[in-house]
């Protein structure tokens, strides 16, 4: 008895943003575990085509552990694929501490996450040199998951750095009003990204003060992620890591340029 549990990120919905590690995974498995709603069916295509294939959406924890315990028994490789990066909001945990009981081995393979493909798709950088060097993931409260205490939106929001704010849009006037009340000004750019890299995906631009609106007026409710802060829409800066005036292990800084990027502290 032994068996192998492989934790999938398949990313934000595009098959071809797989890593060629989940790619192997997959077709290594001999059972299968996939978010239809949340994966691009394409994804399927690196299976076996004698691998066992099963949904996740209509299957418990516990549905899924006494898969996971016939794989112990049986010897056989699993392939549990989840949406974006199975280190956000996947269940990832409760699922690794179950496979420790039953003594199975597992590995977690890193998928893209949803906010960093928003991103790509808006052509920005989250961490603009001298505008915002954090980033805030983060969820609205009052969901199926409670928010422990001092993790509301409106008390991160206080930092007014970027933040990405997932499985909130069924409840965008709370989280216009939060995101507000911690700070940021009304004209805040702000990003809604609506199933990103899917054929339907929907980039939209708003600002904190007309975010619900354009939730409302586009009918979004879930699939949602939302990118807030002053980054989004900064220019004119650059960062220290490319000047002339900058050295590391394989570069030399040019003496001037040092001197003015270190400007008056000499």
């Amino acid at each position: 008895m032994s068996g192998r549990v492989t934790v999938v990120g398949a990313g934000p919905g595009a098959a071809d943003l797989l890593t060629f590690r989940a790619a192997r995974a997959i077709a290594d498995a001999d059972v299968v575990i996939w978010a239809a709603s949340l994966v691009q069916a394409e994804v399927l295509r690196h299976a076996r085509r004698d691998a066992e294939v099963l949904d996740s959406a209509v299957m418990s924890l516990e549905d899924v552990v006494a898969v996971y315990r016939r794989a112990r028994d049986e010897d056989l490789r699993v392939a549990r694929i989840h949406s974006g990066d199975p280190a956000l909001w996947g269940g990832t945990q409760e699922q690794v501490d179950r496979c420790a009981a039953l003594g199975i081995e597992v590995e977690i393979v890193p998928g893209v996450s949803s906010f960093s493909a928003a991103a790509a798709l808006a052509g920005r950088e989250l961490t603009i040199p001298e505008v915002a060097q954090s980033v805030v993931l983060t969820r609205l409260g009052g969901g199926k998951t409670p928010m422990p205490p001092g993790e509301e939106v409106r008390e991160f929001a206080r930092h007014g750095t970027t933040m990405a704010v997932f499985l909130s849009a069924a409840r965008s006037g709370q989280l216009a009003a939060e995101l507000l009340e911690g700070g940021y000004p009304a004209d805040t750019p702000a990003l809604i990204a609506h199933q990103v890299t899917w054929p339907e995906e929907l980039l939209l631009r708003c600002t904190v003060g007309t975010l619900e609106e354009t939730v409302k007026a586009h009918k979004l409710w879930k699939h949602t992620l939302f990118l807030v802060g002053p980054a989004l829409s900064a220019s004119g800066t650059r960062s220290h890591l490319y000047h002339p005036g900058h050295f590391h292990g394989f570069r030399r800084a040019d003496p001037a340029a040092r001197r003015e990027l270190r400007g008056p502290r000499g």
